[in-house]
């Protein structure tokens, strides 16, 4: 095996992406060299041009690296495009390749293994930057029948929006109206409240009956929301350790050509949870 691969944040020590793709390496029968490389957002640029030189063949990008990442890139899929956000990259002979897992990874997580029908549902959107822009162009193509997105700043959560270019679909309420949107089917924590010290405070008038709720971050930083989901009788709660397995094995097979196992992996670390905090 040439080349090798890493996971790109800030931090980053945290990360589980070198243990999720160790454990795929080992499950389709190859060799990896998978590192954890701590960047500023302001060396993103350069410590992305030394890897290239240095022979790396694909990284990872979490927190707060993702927009970012973009900008690095000579080429971008559809879906990055639309999310304005990268989190796996592939060095190719033209420059970066950027792409964005964290969708279908959300997507696969709860309609495979938790068993959602997510058509028809009507969904709140909590967040509106990396994260958010990463996941909701998936859930539009699964079918749901209403996206609507709240971010403290607004002007954020408008620029989603129109990039989603969905309007019959879509749209944007300012955070001072949570209390009056009404109910949803299904409310999707991609803030960074948590981690920041911050409280939600949701109103729980949010929550019809049966609805799920989900926390793109995964372990200790998501134990609040998943609290206000409890209390509110959420038909299903989960963090976001399923849709990080997931979005991981989307790049996997982007860069090995083989999907790996994803069961044993989230298993694994599902029962040794007490280590996790945070987004990877």
């Amino acid at each position: 095996m040439s080349g090798f691969f890493a996971v790109l944040g800030h931090p980053v020590a945290h990360s589980l992406s070198p243990r999720i793709h160790q454990a795929f390496a080992k499950d389709v029968g190859i060799g990896i060299d998978y590192r954890a490389i701590d960047v500023a957002p302001e060396q993103l640029p350069a410590t992305l041009g030394a890897l290239a030189a240095d022979g790396i063949r694909g990284a990872n990008i979490t927190l707060p690296l993702k927009e970012a990442a973009k900008v690095a890139c000579a080429t971008v899929s559809d879906r990055a495009r639309i999310a304005h956000a990268v989190n796996t990259l592939t060095a190719t002979e033209h420059g970066w390749h950027g792409d964005n897992t964290d969708g279908v990874g959300l997507v696969r997580d709860l309609t495979e293994r938790h068993r959602l029908d997510l058509r028809g549902r009507r969904c709140l959107l909590l967040g509106a930057g990396g994260a958010a822009r990463g996941v909701a162009p998936a859930l539009l193509d699964a079918g749901i029948d209403r996206l609507i997105v709240v971010n403290r700043d607004p002007k954020r959560a408008d620029a989603l929006v129109d990039a989603l270019a969905d309007p019959a679909r879509v749209g944007s309420r300012y955070w001072k109206d949570l209390g009056s949107l009404g109910e949803f089917d299904l409310v999707i924590n991609a803030t960074s409240a948590a981690r920041d010290g911050q409280k939600l405070d949701l109103p729980f008038r949010l929550a019809a009956p049966r609805f799920a709720a989900v926390d793109l971050n995964y372990g200790d930083t998501a134990i609040s929301f998943l609290a206000w989901a409890r209390t509110a009788n959420a038909d299903l709660a989960i963090d976001g350790l399923g849709m990080l397995v997931e979005q991981a094995a989307e790049a996997f097979e982007i860069w090995h050509g083989k999907r790996p196992d994803t069961d044993g992996v989230y298993q694994a670390l599902r029962a040794g949870d007490r280590s996790l905090h945070g987004d990877d």
